[in-house]
């Protein structure tokens, strides 16, 4: 019988941050496991031949898996350059497992890394596209794999790691739900280390660096994400300084309102500054707004030129605010309630001079974006969209005059 997998923070037994936490379950359950969906049991038989394939060679270097999305792996890269000391490897002896979403950019920013790419979606919905996916990570022999992301998914990172059949295989505690209690239960049993690396709302940069603490053995004191992005600036930085606003997100909920945007996109024309919009959602109408509208125009690298000239950027909690940030392009984030301080905002001790972070706080903050305060599920969350237009374009002039010479 499995001994219940926990939320961090909500166990008696939960241990100190950094130390390991005990996830058990006997062999017999691990057989015949209690509780697990349909999918896992769909995938069952192709993952049991990949992880048992045979591999001929030693093993060797380090398997880090990172199934995120690009502002979960840009807050990850600073913990990253720790990694080849905790582990005793060389740089080039690390392979990043990363997602096909971002891959364009990953040469640059895990430069003096390896690096692998897959279709994360794919490979939680397919069955045929996952066992392509699991024997070439079997076949990447590596010596030990690794996976710290807190908020994840059991079917995507924890059983990557496992498929990898790696010896030693390291691991963190994830946020684990009622749901989710097996599967986390099944993987994490049979992982060599599993690291705690805080309770929950705990931010994520702190996160990677108590989980490299523990493996290295000694603290590390945590650091923003840097990202060093040297392309010639974009055409449309020839015209002369602007400010980007990304009114995008993959929660429509997270999304401050068009309105506020074209509110604050006018106050800037009238200061004198140009506006340049990204991102790629069709609904935020700009129509009829002075502003060169590159929604849908950029690639990824492209999106990472535009960012990292702009005088500022202006953004819903996503990808893009993250980059900016590291980009160390004067940035400011309008900031939801739903897992206020896991991505958002940094804490002090990580927090650059050049980003700022906005907020309306309510009541229901820690819902997990399971609000029930809106018309409707296209509609912002009353904890984004009641963020002032004021507040924002006061932060926006904080930024704008510390980096003006």
């Amino acid at each position: 019988m499995a001994t219940p997998a926990t939320p961090s923070g909500t166990d008696p037994s939960h241990t100190a941050k950094g130390a390991p936490h005990r996830f058990t379950a006997s062999r017999f359950w691990r057989a015949f496991p209690a509780g697990m969906r349909r999918r896992w049991w769909l995938f069952r038989l192709f993952d049991l031949i990949a992880r048992h394939w045979p591999v001929s060679g030693p093993r060797r270097g380090v398997l880090v898996v990172r199934m995120d999305g690009i502002g979960d792996m840009v807050l990850f890269r600073g913990a990253l350059d720790h990694y080849a000391e905790a582990f005793g490897v060389a740089a080039d002896e690390i392979t990043i497992l990363g997602c096909r979403s971002w891959a364009s950019v990953a040469e640059t920013i895990f430069a003096g890394y390896r690096f692998e790419a897959i279709d994360e979606h794919a490979f939680a919905r397919h069955p045929l596209y996952r066992f392509r996916v699991a024997l070439k990570v079997r076949r990447l022999n590596a010596a030990v794999t690794v996976c710290d992301s807190y908020l994840r998914r059991a079917l995507m990172a924890d059983s990557l790691v496992w498929l990898s059949a790696a010896p030693r295989t390291v691991t963190s505690v994830p946020y684990v739900s009622a749901r989710t209690r097996p599967e986390y239960t099944y993987y994490l049993s049979q992982a060599s280390q599993v690291v705690d690396t805080g309770d929950y709302p705990d931010h994520e940069i702190l996160r990677h660096h108590r989980f490299v603490s523990a493996v290295a053995g000694r603290a590390i004191e945590p650091t923003p994400s840097v990202i060093a992005w040297e392309r010639p600036p974009p055409p449309v930085a020839v015209s002369g300084p602007y400010v980007v606003l990304n009114p995008g997100s993959n929660e429509p909920g997270r999304r401050w309102p068009v309105t506020h945007y074209r509110e604050l996109a006018e106050r800037l024309r009238r200061d004198g500054l140009r506006v340049v919009v990204v991102g790629t959602d069709p609904g935020a109408d700009f129509n009829g707004a002075d502003v060169e509208d590159l929604r849908g125009a950029t690639d990824l690298p492209e999106l990472f030129d535009v960012l990292r000239h702009a005088a500022a950027v202006v953004s819903n909690d996503s990808g893009p605010a993250h980059v900016a940030i590291a980009l160390a392009t004067p940035t400011v984030v309008i900031v939801g309630g739903g897992h206020f301080g896991c991505f958002v905002p940094y804490p002090e001790a990580v927090r650059p001079a050049h980003a700022r972070f906005v907020n309306h706080p309510i009541a229901c903050y820690h819902c997990f974006w399971r609000c029930d305060k809106r018309a409707s599920d296209v509609d912002a969350f009353p904890c984004v969209g009641d963020v002032p237009v004021g507040t924002v374009a006061d932060a926006l002039a904080e930024v704008l005059e510390r980096d003006t010479p």
